[in-house]
């Protein structure tokens, strides 16, 4: 059994965002040589996560009203007599992470529309990516 990890970083430009980190994570996989097994992604933060769905514009903005209309940024919470950021904390945490999926035949099993997005709740900020691989 093979494993291979990576570490990189996204830095996100607005206070919320979608960002598609697809194509960094296509090149772990290329780079890390596993032709089969399985492929964790994590980002390692509480006020950000990853999610696996389509990189369409309209489509990343209702992904950042619908979690504002659940989860507005002015609301009683507790946390926020810490740093000012339960908002985002929450909108993390509506989120599994990290992201498994098989690799076969040295290629990524995802769907045809599956994008790897970022979605920024508290920045902007530069996240911290990792990528492990383990197979043979």
């Amino acid at each position: 059994m093979k494993t291979w990890s990576r570490e990189f970083n996204v830095s996100t430009r607005k206070h919320c965002e979608v960002v598609d980190v697809t194509d960094k994570v296509l090149a772990a996989v290329r780079e890390s040589g596993i032709r089969n097994g399985l492929l964790l992604v994590l980002l390692p933060h509480a006020t950000a996560t990853l999610v696996l769905n389509e990189d369409e514009g309209g489509l990343k903005q209702d992904l950042l009203n619908k979690l504002d209309g659940l989860v507005p940024q002015q609301g009683n919470y507790q946390h926020d007599r810490i740093d000012d950021n339960a908002h985002a904390h929450l909108k993390s945490a509506l989120f599994s992470s990290p992201l498994v999926l098989p690799i076969i035949d040295g290629r990524l099993v995802r769907g045809t529309w599956q994008n790897f997005l970022l979605i920024e709740a508290d920045g902007p900020r530069n996240r911290r990516m990792v990528v492990f691989a383990m197979g043979e």
